[in-house]
């Protein structure tokens, strides 16, 4: 008898009238306003005006979705396309089926997109916005426990999660909740590139790259508890092979990145820059006006030598 565990809610959908609101969605949308409000407030303080974080998401995030989901079919594509599946199901997001490493990388190229419209550096907006991206991954984890999906092995531990569904081969039983897992730990990855971003002044995607490094290193633990179907390269799933290359490659930006480009930029948007020296131009306008006064100064000089001269007469 379990004594203690996380139950699994009986639904995934929640009908707000005749809108049916699916919990997987709903932590994606959660996720995506986290992001890019805790992402602006981030670009302010580097200099940055307010909006543009928003203004570039409109970019970054339908890239990110579709990545995310064309890395997800293409690495499972038994799930839509073997005998006995619908390969339109393939286009159903809502029932889950978001790989990471696909939304960051085509994200990014939306993200590129929109920092070249708006004559910004990509690495400067990366680094505002990656603490907010691990957030939205710890938020939008908790959309696979309304799906009943991608768990762990089985377990009796306290915090155990409970699976009631029987639907495509779940078997009911109380397994590791590596959703859990995997969203408490994106949340010190957030804590993490936060504090080393006030500690070192991280820049020209130092930040960002910390938090790939840093999300890789747990995704990779996380990933070998799973029990879900995935492929195996080597005996190894995977998930956890790109892990450890993309981690790689992150700690390689890191070392050289601090090497080649110390510091920090010290402009992240030029137009927050011209709108500052707007207010510049203003104060300096009472300069013309103070100089226009020494001539007249100036004038009073002749006389009182004229003046002078007269006495000496």
């Amino acid at each position: 008898m379990d004594l203690a565990f996380i139950p699994s809610p009986s639904r995934g959908v929640v009908d707000l009238g005749p809108i049916p609101l699916r919990g997987y969605a709903f932590c994606i949308i959660i996720g995506v306003f986290v992001a890019v409000w805790l992402g602006n407030k981030r670009w302010v303080a580097r200099g940055g005006q307010s909006g543009t974080v928003a203004d570039i998401a409109v970019w970054a995030v339908p890239f990110g979705l579709v990545g995310g989901r064309l890395y997800h079919v293409i690495t499972d594509y038994q799930l839509y396309f073997s005998d006995g599946r619908d390969w339109v199901d393939a286009f159903k997001i809502w029932e889950g089926g978001l790989g990471i490493w696909g939304a960051i990388a085509l994200g990014a190229v939306g993200a590129w997109i929109g920092c070249r419209r708006r004559g910004i550096p990509l690495p400067a907006w990366a680094d505002a916005l990656a603490p907010g991206i691990a957030l939205a991954q710890a938020i939008g984890r908790w959309g696979n426990w309304f799906n009943q999906e991608l768990y762990g092995k089985p377990t009796d531990v306290p915090w155990a999660l409970k699976i009631t569904s029987a639907e495509d081969g779940r078997v009911p039983g109380t397994y590791h909740p590596t959703f859990l897992y995997e969203s408490l730990w994106c949340i010190g990855v957030a804590v993490l590139v936060i504090w080393a971003d006030r500690r070192f002044k991280l820049g020209h995607g130092r930040a960002f790259a910390l938090y790939v490094a840093s999300y890789c290193a747990g995704r990779a633990w996380i990933e070998y508890m799973r029990v879900d179907d995935a492929h195996h390269v080597l005996g190894v799933r995977l998930n956890v092979w790109t892990a450890i290359v993309v981690f790689v490659l992150a700690v390689v930006y890191l070392v050289v990145s601090a090497k080649t480009r110390p510091g920090r930029e010290e402009i992240v948007e030029p137009a927050a820059v011209a709108s500052g020296e707007a207010d510049d131009d203003g104060a300096s306008a009472d300069e013309p006006a103070a100089e226009k006064s020494e001539p007249a100064a100036d004038k009073k000089e002749p006389a009182e030598d004229e003046a002078e001269s007269a006495k000496k007469r």
